[in-house]
């Protein structure tokens, strides 16, 4: 199993970047059950400040360009593991969507003027791009955090990304980022419906996890 974790940070120079709130608590959190129920397990911690998860093998990276190619090195079997290629993927991690077209070397100071506008260029959809190589057993688990969690909004970025399970997670309201516990709706390519009430981290994995082995046992 491939879980990615964390959020990604997109430099603006040595001092600034583009961030976002995530900790890898839930990504932490689905990698430890999976360990915990004798899967291997590679998690991909981007920014994380956690303990590594126990029985799990952690590559660590900073943008989503990396996250990008160690993710599918993982997905693939050419990172640690038998070479065999993951049986599931699940991309826990909030990635960037866009990065800084240029990152400036030195420091940007004040100088009394306004500053100027940050150009930005789009980073590699991860998901999607795993998607449109996976081998044909490989389950891809997505995860969308949101402040609108409408199905209609849901089923179309399922259907955009070709995955097999999209986890919605609403945001915000003491929930999602850095909070012990969470909350969400599975949608699933084949129609399915799993709604997950609020509840620990742990509990939330312990349903993606049973969702994604009944789909490896179908295959």
């Amino acid at each position: 199993m491939v879980v990615s974790a964390g959020g990604t940070r997109e430099e603006i120079d040595p001092v600034r970047f583009i961030g976002n709130w995530s900790t890898g608590t839930q990504g932490y959190a689905l990698a430890s059950t999976a360990a915990a129920r004798g899967a291997e397990v590679i998690v991909v911690a981007a920014n994380v400040a956690l303990p590594d998860p126990a029985g799990a093998k952690v590559t660590r990276v900073v943008s989503a360009r990396e996250m990008h190619d160690a993710v599918r090195a993982a997905a693939a079997g050419d990172g640690p593991g038998d070479g065999q290629g993951a049986d599931a993927v699940v991309m826990a991690a909030a990635v960037a969507d866009y990065r800084p077209a240029a990152r400036s070397p030195a420091k940007i100071k004040k100088d009394g003027r306004p500053p100027e506008p940050i150009q930005l260029t789009e980073n590699p959809d991860i998901l999607a791009g795993l998607a449109a190589v996976r081998k044909a057993q490989q389950v891809l688990v997505g995860f969308a955090a949101e402040t609108d969690t409408s199905p209609e909004g849901a089923r179309a970025k399922l259907a955009r990304k070709g995955c097999d399970l999209l986890v919605v997670n609403p945001v915000g309201n003491g929930l999602g980022f850095g909070t012990p516990d969470n909350e969400a709706v599975v949608y699933g390519a084949d129609g399915t419906v799993t709604p997950i009430p609020r509840g620990p981290k742990e509990a939330l994995a312990d349903v993606v996890w049973d969702l994604v082995a009944a789909r490896l046992t179908n295959r």
